[in-house]
């Protein structure tokens, strides 16, 4: 019998670090994180998400700009878990490019997506992550992107 380990941050904690919430919150929890080296996430795909009313009816398939969304937000709880409260309190992380992307397989209901980001590139606060989304050990989507955290406008 196999012992079942907690994540190590769950939803809530997710919710502490990035802006995103319910229906746009695209990391259910957090499995490993190496500070601004590595992370590792799961996003559990189920028929309610709102994407599949019309992407596509009868043959449902989670947008491909979506698994990067996922994989990109994995990315910024990476970089906010790696600052102090006090160094991320009022910024927020936006995308400044995305490079490379790739989708090879469809992601559809039941699916229990990973996603693995890796910190390539970190000069202030710019970073540049590669991001690869994987299904049953099979690579489903990969991509490059840079983001950088900033202050929130009033």
């Amino acid at each position: 019998m196999s012992e079942i380990t907690p994540p190590l941050l769950d939803t809530p904690a997710i919710e502490a670090l990035i802006p995103h919430r319910f229906p746009f919150l695209l990391v259910d929890r957090v499995l490993e994180i190496e500070r601004l080296k590595r992370i590792r996430a799961i996003k559990a795909i189920t028929y309610n998400e709102p994407w599949f009313l019309g992407h596509f009816p009868g043959h449902p398939v989670m947008p491909g700009v979506l698994v990067v969304e996922a994989l990109a937000q994995a990315g910024a709880i990476l970089v906010c878990h790696s600052m102090t409260p006090e160094e991320r309190a009022g910024s927020v992380t936006y995308f400044m490019g995305i490079d490379s992307a790739r989708f090879r397989k469809p992601v559809t209901p039941g699916c229990m997506l990973e996603l693995r980001c890796e910190v390539v590139k970190a000069k202030g606060m710019i970073f540049k992550q590669r991001g690869e989304a994987w299904v049953e050990g099979e690579l489903v989507a990969e991509a490059d992107f840079m983001a950088m955290l900033a202050r929130k406008s009033a």
